[in-house]
């Protein structure tokens, strides 16, 4: 019972000397899941190993929550909430394909269940099972892989640096008609925020605006944003701007050059993004070799959502060489298995 209950406290020890070494890393979901299952489990095993029945209540419950969410009437529920949300991005938003990921996933899980309730396989003989179960485990890895994308994302939006940074980078997100538009100035006032509390706690920080021009702007991203911070009562002598980038690898390594150049790589600095980008924003400053934190600007919730199904195709794509090792491993295993079961049975 004693070496049961302090399973969690070790896997919760072990997370927390990951965390604080490193918030941006994936592995930090997982291991901060390890202990919330392995409490649920040490909950699940009291009860049920109790003659005291509100005990073995309180152990159904947790289980009971989970078993109602993956069944088909919660992720049916899921689905009608998805194409809500959906219906309201085209309402609020521009008609375009990566406004509409909470629509193209609402019909995918509607599909999905429709598939599990016709059940295919029952139509096909039993050496095909092989083929159909290659499919149930890549989608439980990639379940495995979200919940701990979405515990990691949280955690990270946790992350609270210290006012003792040199240089706050605002990543840029596009100009509308030459100028900044709401979603860009969220991250202009979450740097600003930033840099009025460190100059009254400490010392002024300079800000780096990063961001290139566009084929259809008049001008550099980067100068738009910077005149936006000076209009809020930003001294212009503490803004820089960076204008090569055009995506967020490039915000963070063209950046670095400059930090580099003005401080010979003996700073501190963070950057400012929405809360929906901080946590593969921060993954593209591990590439560019910067130690920063990020701090997010508040997204309204319809947009976030379909922001969330964005950013985590985007972490899939980044890490593609890895899932198409594992998706393809569990394959192969399971094209012998059928090839075997062929063999059997001819």
């Amino acid at each position: 019972m004693v070496i049961i209950g302090a399973i969690p406290v070790i896997l919760f020890l072990v997370f927390l000397a990951f965390y604080l070494t490193e918030p941006g890393r994936m592995i930090n979901g997982f291991l901060f899941n390890l202990p919330i299952c392995s409490i649920l489990f040490f909950c699940g095993y009291l009860g049920f190993s109790s003659d005291i029945m509100i005990l073995r209540i309180v152990a159904v419950i947790p289980i009971g929550i989970f078993i109602l969410g993956i069944s088909v009437f919660g992720l049916f529920a899921l689905a009608i909430g998805l194409f809500l949300n959906g219906r309201i991005m085209m309402k609020k938003e521009s008609r375009r394909l990566a406004n509409s990921l909470t629509f193209i996933l609402a019909i995918a899980l509607l599909v999905m269940m429709v598939v599990r309730i016709i059940n295919p396989s029952r139509f096909l003989p039993e050496y095909f099972a092989p083929i159909f179960s290659s499919v149930d485990l890549i989608m439980i890895y990639l379940f495995l892989h979200l919940s701990n994308f979405l515990s990691t994302y949280f955690l990270y939006q946790l992350n609270r640096p210290t006012y003792n940074q040199d240089f706050i980078i605002v990543l840029g997100s596009g100009l509308i008609n030459d100028k900044v538009p709401p979603l860009l100035a969220s991250r202009i006032d979450k740097g600003i925020d930033f840099y009025r509390n460190q100059t009254a706690a400490a010392f002024p920080p300079t800000l780096i605006f990063s961001g290139g021009q566009g084929a259809d702007e008049k001008l550099p991203e980067a100068e738009a944003m910077q005149k936006y911070a000076v209009g809020q009562g930003i001294p212009i002598e503490h803004t820089l701007t960076e204008t090569r980038s055009v995506n967020t690898l490039q915000n963070m390594l063209y950046s670095k050059e400059i930090m580099d150049s003005l401080k010979e790589g003996k700073y501190n600095s963070i950057f400012a993004t929405n809360n929906f980008h901080l946590f593969r924003a921060g993954l593209y400053a591990r590439m560019a070799g910067l130690k920063s934190q990020g701090i997010g600007s508040k997204t309204a919730f319809y947009y976030w959502l379909n922001a969330m199904i964005r950013e985590y195709i985007a972490v899939i794509v980044m890490q593609r060489k890895r899932h198409l090792i594992v998706t393809g491993i569990i394959f192969v295993f399971s094209l012998l298995l059928y090839l075997l079961s062929i063999k059997a049975v001819y």
